[in-house]
């Protein structure tokens, strides 16, 4: 008799009844689509065809690994527990789908999408987004998270936005005075859930799932998968949909790491040639422990020409948003920031219904910074001036490169446990424990992946060590405070809520702006920006240095003059001893 031929499925193994017949392969194929089917794009999801348009203007070529995953399991309404790396196209990712069913349900104007955030920053950051793919239709999104008065959040809410964005401290706060009505509720974001719990949310978010309706969808987003994120999935979630997508983000983000030991005041070296050199190519953010560190690697690049930004967490959010623009747009090539709590913008105790804890660590520090949550487009290298205090800050930092598919580099300058407080004019507290951050993020590499000793000749360093220690005596601890002094004042200045102040006492701004008229807190020494090319490695002349002295002798011309020679020197006025020939003057 015969064998009887099986149906084969695409993966070409047999099927069977049951597995046809089995009520969980529709979810799975959704989870894991076959690798024989073709790319996915937009238009595939079956989204709206005037959200399709708003992903035109973005020219988004095509959906990233979270956003195949995680759209169509949203369209069918599940709920979402999806970890991916910073730059993945996380917001998109439950954006789209949340816009998709606010438009299905057409004449309703309740608040149907609640999204939470950790910070004022990546809430601007995602009202951002949402409004631009809701460009093409009549969708109202609402920021709770800017510091705004009672009477003005509610004039926000009074218009009913189908979505808010809000940090769980606004959003209770306006829950709980009757601003803000979820009763209409169908869609719960929790972005960056990790940071939010680990911020000392955990009360608010009690009080708000306490107080949402039942059957409401939840996104839960996160960078990494740990006990924060389960008290969050506890709190929302009951069954729901995994995406654990950071292995297979390796493969597309490829960071190449290196390591640079060193001593304190080579730091400032290294930083000095790697740039000045161009051995580091493209945009770059330096991160350093604080922010008097960031103004003092600011001024004493400045000495040597080299451009750069700091993002002061002394500054207003709506000036540190305005620097990442700026570096953004490539007007700055190179960030110095610092991991401050304030960066990102945590809430105040004015914003507060109770105290805040901080987020702690695997190490029990505290986890913060700029590394989560604010965009930094096409950085292709990190320069960890001061490392970290913990492998997670160290991950997170790195997550700012190599974003998209594209690749990026991160170079550590660590220093070794008998180099510490070696030299007091640039030794930094925070680098005591270089070397065990060190073995910590060596010991949790990925297969693949891993440190490499950058390799660099400290000998052909020597050179360069006069202009070196010139330069950083030149930035001493007064420059640095009036640096940042001097930065807050101009802040005052240009402050939009003080101006009708200052039309009310002039005399207060004049004394800003005499302020800014100031010497730079730095003396400038022209003479380092140039680099001779006997001090260059192989007596090759660096890229874009040019220099022209100012002192430089002009060569001597010879002008005849009614059949004369005529000799002028320096100054340009004829040499009458050098006119002179054996025959005299000769005849007019």
């Amino acid at each position: 008799m015969p064998a009887m031929k099986r149906k084969l499925n695409a993966r070409n193994e047999p099927e069977t009844s049951d597995s046809l017949s089995s009520p969980a392969q529709p979810a799975q194929k959704a989870a894991d689509p076959s690798p024989k089917s073709a790319t996915p794009t937009f238009s595939t999801f079956g989204l709206d065809g005037r959200l399709l348009r708003a992903v035109r203007s973005q020219h988004w070529s095509d959906p990233t690994l979270v956003q195949v995953r995680a759209i169509p399991l949203a369209l069918e309404g599940k709920d979402i527990l999806a970890r991916s790396g910073t730059g993945t196209g996380k917001t998109a990712a439950y954006l789209l789908p949340i816009l998709h069913n606010v438009l299905r349900r057409t004449g309703n104007r309740e608040t149907s999408s609640l999204i939470l955030v950790p910070t004022k920053e990546l809430a601007l950051q995602v009202t951002k987004v949402a409004q631009s793919l809701a460009a093409f239709c009549d969708v109202r999104v609402q920021n709770l998270a800017s510091k705004e008065s009672e009477v003005v959040q509610r004039a926000k809410l009074a218009d009913l936005p189908q979505i808010v964005v809000a940090t769980p401290a606004r959003a209770a706060a306006n829950m709980n005075n009757g601003a803000l009505s979820l009763k209409s509720l169908a869609h719960l974001v929790v972005d960056e859930g990790d940071l939010v719990m680990g911020y000392g949310f955990k009360e608010d978010l009690d009080y708000i799932s306490q107080n949402i309706p039942k059957g409401v969808q939840i996104f839960l987003m996160s960078a990494t998968l740990n006990t924060d994120v389960d008290a969050v999935k506890g709190l929302f979630c009951r069954d729901p949909v995994l995406l654990d997508l950071g292995a297979l983000e390796k493969d597309s983000q490829q960071v190449k790491q290196y390591v640079i030991k060193c001593a304190e005041e080579e730091k400032f070296l290294l930083a000095y040639a790697l740039f000045k050199l161009d051995l580091i190519k493209g945009k770059t953010i330096v991160f350093v422990g604080d922010v008097d560190r960031s103004y003092r690697v600011k001024l004493f690049l400045e000495q040597f020409g080299i451009k750069a930004c700091v993002l002061n967490a002394e500054l207003p959010l709506t000036s540190r948003l305005h620097i990442v623009e700026e570096f953004n747009k490539n007007i700055y090539n190179i960030l110095i920031a610092s991991d401050d709590t304030e960066i990102l913008g945590t809430e105040k105790k004015s914003d507060e219904s109770r105290p805040r804890k901080k987020a702690k660590t695997d190490d029990g520090r505290p986890d913060f910074g700029i590394s989560r949550g604010i965009d930094f487009r096409n950085v292709s290298c990190i320069l960890n001036f001061d490392m970290p205090s913990s492998r997670k800050a160290y991950a997170h930092r790195i997550g700012r490169t190599a974003r998209a598919g594209k690749s990026g580099t991160a170079i550590s300058l660590v220093i070794p446990k008998d180099k510490f407080k070696k030299h007091k004019p640039t030794s930094f507290l925070g680098c005591e424990n270089d070397e065990k951050v060190l073995e910590k993020i060596e010991k949790h590499q990925t297969e693949g992946s891993g440190l490499e000793d950058y390799k660099f000749d400290m000998k052909r360093l020597e050179p360069f060590r006069y202009r070196f220690a010139d330069a950083l005596r030149a930035v001493t601890r007064i420059a640095v405070r009036e640096a940042r002094v001097k930065e807050i004042r101009m802040e005052l200045a240009k402050s939009q809520k003080l101006s009708r102040y200052f039309e009310e006492h002039p005399d207060e701004l004049a004394h800003l702006r005499h302020d800014q008229t100031l010497n730079h807190p730095a003396r400038i020494q022209a003479h380092l920006k140039h680099v001779p090319d006997y001090l260059l490695p192989g007596g090759k002349k660096s890229q874009d240095i040019g220099f022209v002295s100012l002192n430089k002798p002009k060569p001597r011309r010879f002008v005849q003059r009614k059949g004369k020679k005529v000799v002028r020197g320096k100054n340009g006025k004829i040499d009458p001893l050098k006119t002179f020939n054996a025959r005299g003057r000769g005849k007019k």
